[in-house]
């Protein structure tokens, strides 16, 4: 309970933080609309233009207030990864609209493996027995899959990450329980999530240039997204051959669960 406890307490502090640092924007651009005047307010895009829209308020903030645009992003991405909430892809997306394709690849690796680092050591302090006892048969298995690959433990947890049988939140929580090392676990991360993260924030960078949806089925977007595609399988591939002589996947599927799991469920429904 005092776990639980202290959990609820490091989530709330970070709550308040974020919210103050998102609400006393500095002043923004002014943006035209209905024959009126006014000023941008931050919010989650729910389209292209809205993405495009946030990506220039962004870029206003970058000339016109640096550090304070810096400092919003790395915290919103550090909070995410933190506390295992969706939206990694479109943060590395903003990434790449707002800082470039290589500022923003580099950006998003370190915040992605420093926020995963924290995702570890929260579950490591506070959720190692809760872990335990919300996933019991998932835990059970990758402890199986562990021992297994003790030999290769790094490889297996790059597989992991580059062919995600198990969502990267799950990994990151379940790996103290584990009793993985934490420096393999963080250049895990670094290494295993590189082709992710370079997707995403590329893609962010080509979408933020285009003026209209046709542009990008232009055959230059279309060739960008084909050569960010065909990079990003390399080391996937070279770490699917490796792993079929030295890595024990076997009964693993995406989600983590084995076809024994599976079929053990189904009857005891």
């Amino acid at each position: 309970m005092r776990s639980l406890a202290g959990l609820v307490a490091v989530v709330a502090g970070a709550s308040v933080y974020l919210y103050l640092l998102s609400t006393h924007l500095p002043p923004g651009p002014p943006l035209q609309e209905d024959g009126g005047v006014h000023e941008y307010r931050l919010k989650f895009p729910s389209d292209l233009d809205e993405l495009r829209e946030l990506a220039e308020m962004f870029k206003f903030y970058k000339r016109e207030h640096h550090s304070y645009v810096l400092l919003l992003f790395c915290s919103a991405y550090l909070y995410k990864q933190s506390f295992a909430i969706p939206g990694s892809s479109f943060l590395n997306m903003l990434a790449g609209a707002i800082f470039g394709p290589w500022e923003g690849l580099v950006l998003a690796c370190l915040l992605t493996t420093t926020g995963s680092t924290f995702c570890f050591l929260l579950s490591s302090v506070f959720g190692k027995h809760h872990v335990v006892q919300l996933f019991p048969d998932k835990v059970a298995l990758l402890q199986r899959k562990v021992e297994e690959n003790h030999s290769s433990l790094f490889f297996f947890l790059l597989f992991l990450r580059f062919f995600p049988m198990t969502p990267n939140w799950f990994l990151n929580i379940t790996c103290p329980v584990l009793n993985i090392p934490l420096p393999i676990f963080f250049f895990s991360v670094l290494i295993g999530l590189i082709p992710y993260n370079f997707i995403c924030v590329r893609t962010g960078s080509i979408l933020s240039e285009i003026s209209s949806l046709d542009d990008i089925f232009s055959w230059g977007t279309l060739a960008q997204l084909l050569v960010i595609a065909l990079w990003a399988l390399v080391p996937g591939a070279l770490i699917k051959r490796y792993g079929k002589d030295r890595l024990k996947v076997d009964g693993m599927d995406s989600n983590g669960t084995s076809q024994v799991d599976i079929q053990h469920d189904r009857k005891r429904r």
